[in-house]
């Protein structure tokens, strides 16, 4: 049986250095500012660095992997004699898990006894970050490339993705809400509570008055969807707002006894999108 090696994309926002310890390989999305040349990729910029730029009023245009640089990643494995499962960033969101089939098929082509598998996870940040975990924890307990891909098809619709955002001019930016609607919202210190569907996609569900009561809303979500509240794997992200991560994960260990196991920052291809003050829950519940 040959070996494989699991593969993502940066998007994951896990830090690379965990990637390294993992064995994961991974390709980065980029970014560029308006008004500059140069292209960052993912992990680049140091995050403060990144959203102290963005509050200043920088503003960050994304970009997805390309299939050529897929390419030349997959083959650099097949070469060593590699099988690959790549986990991937929700098509709803980005190109690059679409990017990552294309090149595979070409790579099938050319190398018909390699085994390439492309998995959508419908996740983003450290929410498929987590089933990048999953498979990786998989794969040390000698899981075959088939179980750790069964792992994730098995799982991606479990893994609640619970966010909110301290500024709605960026939900605003992105076509999520109206400049009417961002301009009431800060005015009044709504915050959306918004998840992802099952498609992938940012859905705005509700709103509450002020940052306190949205992260109390994220813990709500935790108690009312978590398949194991007291000793599931939970994952948390922010947007350069350590300080609300770590309040987020006090009321989850207060109210339910968890332990959240990382935290993390979203990173800037994403953060380019949420903006600074974005803090987001990952776990495993019942349903999205």
């Amino acid at each position: 049986m040959r070996d494989f090696v699991i593969y993502t994309d940066s998007a994951c926002d896990i830090p690379p250095e965990t990637l390294h310890e993992w064995g994961v390989r991974y390709d980065w999305l980029t970014y560029t500012f308006e008004g500059e040349t140069r292209e960052y990729g993912n992990y680049e910029l140091s995050y403060p660095e990144f959203y102290e730029r963005v509050r200043q009023g920088g503003v960050a245009r994304t970009s997805a992997v390309n299939a050529e640089a897929f390419r030349r990643g997959f083959e650099e494995l097949i070469l060593e004699g590699k099988d690959i499962l790549y986990i991937g960033f929700s098509t709803g969101l980005s190109a690059t898990c679409d990017a990552a089939g294309i090149a595979a098929k070409a790579l099938r082509e050319k190398y018909p006894d390699c085994d390439i598998r492309c998995v959508d996870t419908r996740g983003a940040s450290a929410g498929f970050g987590l089933l990048l975990y999953m498979a990786v924890e998989k794969k040390k307990e000698g899981g075959t490339l088939d179980e750790c891909e069964q792992l994730v098809l098995d799982n991606r619709f479990h893994l609640c993705h619970w966010f909110t955002v301290e500024d709605l001019v960026y939900l605003k930016r992105g076509g999520r809400i109206s400049a009417a609607t961002a301009f009431v919202g800060n005015m009044l210190s709504f915050k959306p509570v918004l998840h992802m569907d099952d498609a992938g996609h940012l859905i705005n569900m509700f709103k509450v008055r002020g940052r306190k009561a949205s992260l109390s809303a994220l813990a709500d979500k935790y108690e009312e969807l978590a398949l194991d509240k007291e000793h599931g794997t939970v994952f948390i992200s922010h947007g350069d707002c350590l300080g609300d991560a770590e309040r987020l994960a006090q009321m989850l260990r207060e109210r339910c006894g968890a332990e959240v196991s990382r935290i993390v920052y979203v990173g800037p291809v994403i953060g380019a999108h949420a903006g600074p003050g974005t803090l987001a829950l990952f776990f495993l519940g019942k349903n999205r």
